[in-house]
């Protein structure tokens, strides 16, 4: 198993990031987050995780080591392959996922192409208890039903559920309900 790879980024092709390490390239589907830590940089640590089929050998990237075990435990749901696991990781950062599964809130994965209502409720359904204490952390000021608010009050204006979140996930998850809604409409102005 590559759990991990440090490298130079050499190239970006539709298929994902090219990591040079001592001379081989490694072909990486990388999560936006781990893409946005190789930019710029010489060098980088990138958390990985190989993907082995009968016909491939896929290697996928992420920033840390948080992403990469949200991405395995989605990878245990029936239903769910590598391209949906990260395309899930791709909307939001995990620590909000973990709170999206940890208040059952399926709506929140429905929302990602690909992904209807009952692969939605079993990712909640499967996950939840694989998570446990992991995904009930939550900071004094519960962030999720902040979430929940804003999504629901832009819903109400016309947004549908994925481009409600679309717009949420481009602003700071920790301000308030009307801040995160004020500023969400204002980006898509």
């Amino acid at each position: 198993m590559i759990s991990r790879l440090r490298g130079k980024p050499v190239a970006r092709t539709p298929e994902g990031l090219v990591l040079d390490v001592n001379g081989v390239g490694y072909l990486v589907q990388a999560t936006p987050s781990a893409l946005r830590k190789a930019e710029g940089r010489g060098e980088f640590t990138i958390e990985t995780y190989l993907h082995v089929r009968e016909d491939a050998l896929q290697l996928y990237g992420f920033a840390d080591a948080a992403e990469r075990e949200l991405f395995v435990h989605l990878l245990s749901v029936n239903g769910v392959g590598p391209k949906v696991a990260l395309a899930i990781l791709a909307g939001s950062p995990a620590a909000e996922l973990r709170r999206a599964i940890a208040r059952e809130d399926a709506a929140r994965f429905q929302a990602i192409p690909g992904i209807g209502r009952k692969t939605a409720e079993r990712i909640v359904l499967e996950l939840k208890e694989k998570l446990g204490g992991d995904a009930t952390a939550a900071p004094a000021r519960e962030p999720g039903e902040g979430h929940t608010v804003a999504r629901e009050a832009l819903l109400e204006l016309g947004y549908s559920v994925a481009e409600a979140e679309q717009a949420l996930a481009a602003v700071d998850p920790d301000l308030p309900a009307e801040e995160r809604v004020r500023l969400a409409l204002k980006r898509a102005a």
